[in-house]
């Protein structure tokens, strides 16, 4: 199992592409029996998936195109055998977010509750999707040395100049995260979410922090410019962002004001600011992985912690997914 036995599920049909529709059906079908729960018209969700679905897969594709541009230059017709792997789930956020916009204020319905009823089965879809990452031996990490660690799935087998080789299973780690993140979100919305909007911020928060450190592994990244991954930049700006939005959003709050509440927001921000700056090449290179790991845990566990203390203390009112209505 540490090789996949076969890159196609039936004939030409590859397990990479089946896994992904796989995951986005299970999207939509949550997606779908969460409507209920919401004052959306009926098929309302479904009507936003043929616009989100499809502008999504268009956007993964153009964000790992754009910053993989000299894997395609040279042979532009390669862009569109996305069968072959190479898209980013940044980028299809990014498009799914412009196509909700652009769709609740076409319909006049609340962006965030759109947001909300995707963001459960998106992480879903994400953890099946990784997989496809496994039949293509794409989306690995570092090598590995020590024969106790190189066992699957924790490891997989990559084909090198000097036959198979270990490396470490960054796939399979993100993939469980994503499934932790996805059953967090489950649990929490019916008993913890008392805004619109929430489901999707801690997912971005959720998933980005899990991104953060993982990312750090893969030897396959996309880089800004040199030797700085995107994705790690992308995910130390959305962990900003959504503590500064519930910063400011509970900022009047009596609770937000003790100090064991407002200084791991501020230390948090500072952790964040000094990370991305790191990650930049700011500050010098830090080469031991085992350094590097408890930095980025450090900072990934820290943004979590504040936000779940900052939300618990000061969120107030009904949990608003909690009935069908």
């Amino acid at each position: 199992m540490s090789v996949p036995f076969s890159k196609y599920i039936i004939g030409r049909i590859p397990w990479y592409s089946f896994l992904i529709v796989f995951g986005a059906s299970l999207a939509v079908f949550l997606g779908v029996r969460e409507e209920k729960r919401t004052t959306l018209k009926k098929d309302t969700f479904l009507d936003f998936v043929l616009i989100a679905l499809p502008a999504g897969i268009l956007g993964a594709r153009i964000y790992y195109v754009i910053f993989s541009w000299d894997q395609f230059k040279n042979n532009l017709i390669s862009i569109f055998k996305i069968w072959e792997g190479g898209i980013a789930i940044y980028g299809a956020v990014i498009a799914g977010l412009l196509a909700a916009l652009l769709f609740s204020r076409k319909r006049k319905i609340s962006l965030w509750t759109l947001c909300d009823l995707a963001a459960p089965g998106l992480v879903l879809a994400q953890s099946i999707g990784r997989w496809g990452n496994y039949f293509n031996q794409e989306a690995y990490g570092l090598p590995l040395t020590n024969t106790l660690l190189c066992f699957f799935p924790l490891a997989v087998q990559i084909p090198g100049n000097s036959g198979l080789q270990w490396h470490m299973a960054t796939f399979f780690y993100e993939s469980c995260w994503d499934f932790l993140v996805f059953i967090f979100l489950i649990v929490a919305r019916r008993r913890m979410f008392r805004y619109n909007g929430d489901i999707f911020r801690f997912y971005a928060l959720l998933y980005a922090a899990g991104r953060l450190i993982i990312e750090d592994y893969r030897m396959d990244s996309l880089y800004a410019v040199s030797s700085i991954r995107i994705s790690q930049l992308l995910s130390i700006l959305i962990c900003a962002l959504i503590l500064a939005f519930y910063a400011g959003k509970f900022r009047k709050h009596p609770f937000f004001h003790y100090p064991y509440v407002k200084f791991p927001v501020y230390f948090a921000f500072a952790a964040d600011s000094i990370a991305a700056l790191w990650l930049m090449n700011v500050f010098p290179y830090i080469s031991p992985i085992f350094l590097r790991t408890l930095l980025l845990l450090t900072v990934s566990a820290l943004n979590i912690t504040v936000l779940l203390c900052l939300y618990s203390k000061c969120a107030e009112g009904k949990i608003i997914y909690a009935h069908i209505h």
